[in-house]
């Protein structure tokens, strides 16, 4: 409906009434096209959206990202190199360097289970470590474990599963040549900052043309504070027991502790960690310590 013209001539009270009317009646028009009638209104101060929570959320996903490569059982891909120097081989007190190359493959079963396999095959370069032995570089065993592991998070983060070694090194100075398998079992929490828990397996030979039985335990316990900026700090010992050895030479205990931090490339994530252990109980002619470096790239969905 279009207003009428008014006339400069009428009267002022004749103006005011036709005003009046040309304003009622658009506004009818208005409200009976409800699709398109939205009257303007002043939203409450706590409804208003807020602009500085970027930090926090920066914050918060570094420090998740730290918390899954800390999980040995965190349904991610990450590809780790883990470079060893193990320092104080034998009497010629020789470094020996291992780099691990061990991808984490997260496999989804069902709503409820996922299968985590874990793989190792390490790199080993082994100068003399004592006189009239000769020094050795190459491939070593191959060491893939699988993890049976809740799909659903809980307080207690558990995985279990066998562990195999297969005979693959490249020189038999840097392998056992025995076919050896065994369980593996994992279990760690998370409270706040922390993430603590153990991992451990046994495995025993049963095939093979190497001279010597394997029977051989691994306990690695890890403690890891998250900080902010995503670093962290951590204490994860490989402790071993060989069983087939006399009491005096059986266990390797180290003790020692490090730090790590998360920095992106980009979109990719990665892990570099540092730490230094020390041999408190070792076997004859075993690494007096150890500095670890590791590199992890990771791969969320």
């Amino acid at each position: 409906m279009k207003p009428k013209l008014i006339n400069k001539s009428m009267n002022p009270k004749l103006i005011l009434v036709a005003l009046a009317g040309a304003l009622a009646a658009s506004t009818a028009q208005a409200q009976n096209q409800s699709d398109f009638y939205r009257p303007l209104t002043l939203a409450p101060a706590a409804e208003e959206a807020t602009g500085g929570g970027g930090g926090s959320d920066t914050e918060e996903s570094q420090e998740v990202l730290a918390k899954q490569a800390q999980n040995p059982v965190a349904k991610l891909i990450s590809v780790p190199f883990q470079n060893n120097f193990n320092f104080g081989v034998g009497p010629n007190n020789a470094m020996q360097y291992v780099l691990n190359f061990q991808p984490v493959i997260p496999i989804t079963l069902s709503e409820d289970w996922n299968l985590i396999t874990r793989t190792i095959l390490p790199t080993i370069d082994m100068p003399s470590p004592a006189p009239g032995v000769r020094s050795a570089f190459g491939l070593g065993d191959l060491n893939p474990t699988v993890f049976l592991s809740p799909a659903k998070p809980s307080k207690l983060i558990w995985g279990v599963g066998p562990t195999m070694t297969f005979p693959t090194a490249t020189d038999p100075l840097l392998g056992s040549g025995k076919w050896s398998a065994g369980p593996a079992v994992v279990a760690l929490t998370m409270q706040g900052h922390w993430v603590i828990g153990a991992l451990a397996n046994n495995q025993w030979s049963f095939a093979g043309w190497g001279s010597k039985n394997v029977n051989q335990m691994l306990i690695q316990p890890f403690i890891n504070y998250n900080l902010p900026h995503g670093w962290y700090l951590t204490s994860a010992p490989i402790m071993t027991a060989n069983w087939e050895a006399d009491s005096g030479n059986r266990w390797t205990v180290p003790l020692g502790g490090g730090v790590g931090k998360i920095q992106r490339f980009g979109k990719l994530p990665v892990n570099f960690q540092l730490s230094a252990y020390g041999n408190v109980v070792k076997p004859d002619n075993g690494p007096d310590w150890q500095l670890r470096f590791q590199v992890q790239f990771m791969f969320p969905k």
